[in-house]
């Protein structure tokens, strides 16, 4: 009796076990095609999926529309946001604990303010001032040396926008001395007065008269006399997509993303 209970129990155990082996073999495929598909969505998108806020100095707006369009067609399943002010707006944004994860300023002065606040930052693009004129140039603008013309209305933007304080640093570098009509709180609202036929002509970049192209004439300002302003992108350390943010930030640097900003007339950093 012993050896045929035996017997038994040899012969039910083997086939319990004979039983649970093709029943592990499958649990363990299916999470190895879990973990692989995981891997492999993750591979395709290059970074983790993320809601991106990226602020943004204005004369930025147009490039950066179609520089956002294009990661977000490269990295699937993040989206870019940007918020578009003048820099000394942005940086007080920053100091104010606004949520945001980068930060691209159209100076390095203020981005070094913010040192504290931010990743090290990596300029990712040049620019330079023109000026820019009403449809047709009627008041035949040659040089920086009309606008100090009284009859002349000229608008620029205040002395700690960026754009302001490169117009500043030419116009003193030149002795000319230019009392404007109007100082604006950025690039875009310079050119806006001057689209609009509220002033004359305005110093602006050369970038955001492109974008005008039929509403407003562009006066080049030789080298000797402009500025070149420097464009520097950064992570924010309150960013809670760290490392989204430093991927977005790195990608402006690469050949994709250079070629959108020299297509835009940005300089090459």
């Amino acid at each position: 009796m012993s050896l045929t209970f035996t017997g038994r129990r040899t012969a039910a155990a083997v086939l319990t076990a004979a039983l649970l082996v093709p029943l592990t073999a499958c649990g363990g495929n299916d999470d190895t095609k879990k973990n692989s598909g995981a891997q492999a969505t993750r591979s395709a998108a290059g970074t983790p999926e993320a809601d991106l806020t990226v602020l943004a100095a204005a004369s930025l707006t147009d490039v950066f529309k179609t520089a956002g369009a294009a990661y977000e067609k490269s990295h699937p399943g993040t989206k870019v946001t940007f918020s578009f002010a003048g820099s000394q707006e942005l940086a007080a944004q920053v100091e104010q604990g606004a949520p945001a994860d980068a930060l691209v300023t159209a100076d390095t002065k203020t981005m070094d303010a913010l040192k504290n606040d931010t990743g090290t930052p990596t300029v990712i693009a040049k620019n330079r001032l023109v000026i820019a004129t009403t449809e047709g140039n009627p008041e035949k603008v040659k040089g920086l040396k009309d606008l100090a013309d009284p009859g002349l209305k000229v608008v620029l933007a205040a002395p700690e926008v960026p754009v302001g304080r490169y117009s500043k640093k030419i116009l003193d570098a030149q002795k000319i001395t230019v009392k404007p009509v109007s100082q604006e709180p950025n690039v875009r609202a310079v050119l806006s007065k001057v689209e609009l036929g509220e002033a004359d002509a305005g110093l602006v970049y050369k970038t955001d008269a492109a974008t005008a192209t039929d509403k407003v004439d562009a006066v080049e300002i030789p080298d000797a006399q402009n500025a070149i302003a420097e464009y520097p992108a950064a992570t924010l350390k309150t960013s809670k997509n760290a490392e989204a943010a430093a991927a977005f930030v790195a990608w402006l640097s690469t050949p994709e993303a250079q070629k959108i900003l020299k297509d835009a007339g940005f300089q090459q950093p």
